[in-house]
């Protein structure tokens, strides 16, 4: 008996541990969007919150540029997500369901992308990018962060596909189904916490993106928060309350998505990982 009480108690201490390094430095974020940089520069940060000075969100959020960054990186990442998924359910589908020549070699190749940094497609996608005049454009960063984050929405949901039992597909032909009916009526209810998972990892990616943004958007009234948080390191100057409030800022949208779609998480990425 005291051994397992005294497992139990190791296990919450270590959440506990494990929660508060997670949540530490969000904390002290928060801290020192709440300390004027004359007392960060002078006697430094306090462990406290000061709470009578929360007015700095609002003041911070006057700023005009500020909500259009915060616009922009909600239509990019939406965009991301709504087309990585579109076009990741029928790619999971072809890749889980259907025989082809090359079916092998395309898996590979999704996953080999996982493998390359952004910065290596940066010069190629430029080039293209301003022969089909996408270039500073948000459609044009949603297709580059689309890009990047499709093969690994293709292969989660054809990980959850493969779970599905073949003998749904085989029920339904018999009455006379065809693959999309399948798809749309049988398959997709069934995988519908790895679609959630998938749609958050889209979401994050897009979300955080930095070097396709910077490199491909020049107008500063388009460019998403990632970089516009950036542009508060000055060259003579830098506000570090301000960067860390606007920071906080950026992060709540992503925060309260997450919220929304984390009871699919788990599961979501669990299923994927049943089958190869």
């Amino acid at each position: 008996m005291r051994t397992t009480r005294f497992g139990v108690t190791a296990r919450m201490l270590a959440v506990l541990i494990v929660l508060g390094l997670a949540i530490f430095p969000i904390y002290w974020m928060f801290v020192t969007a709440l300390t004027p940089d004359s007392e960060l520069f002078g006697s430094g940060t306090n462990l406290l919150p000061d709470l009578s000075r929360l007015g700095v969100f609002a003041d911070v959020l006057e700023n005009g540029e500020v909500l259009g960054w915060l616009l922009n990186s909600l239509i990019v990442a939406a965009g991301t997500t709504v087309l990585a998924i579109g076009l990741g359910i029928p790619l999971g589908y072809a890749l889980s369901r259907f025989g082809f020549r090359g079916k092998v070699l395309i898996g590979l190749l999704l996953l080999f992308t996982q493998m390359l940094p952004e910065a290596l497609l940066v010069v190629p996608l430029f080039s293209i990018f301003r022969r089909f005049e996408l270039l500073n454009s948000l459609h044009g960063l949603i297709l580059a962060d689309t890009a990047f984050a499709l093969p690994v929405v293709a292969l989660i949901l054809k990980g959850a596909i493969d779970g599905v039992p073949r003998e749904l597909d085989e029920a339904v032909r018999v009455d006379g189904g065809r693959p999309p009916t399948i798809l749309f009526r049988i398959i997709l209810p069934l995988i519908a916490p790895a679609i959630a998972a998938a749609a958050v990892i889209a979401f994050f990616s897009a979300w955080n993106e930095y070097v396709f943004a910077v490199t491909f958007v020049f107008d500063k009234g388009l460019q998403p928060a990632s970089v516009g948080v950036a542009g508060f390191i000055g060259e003579q100057d830098t506000s570090i309350q301000s960067i860390m409030a606007v920071a906080l800022l950026f992060t709540l949208p992503a925060v309260a998505f997450y919220l929304f779609a984390q009871r699919y998480v788990v599961s979501g990425m669990t299923a994927g990982a049943v089958k190869g």
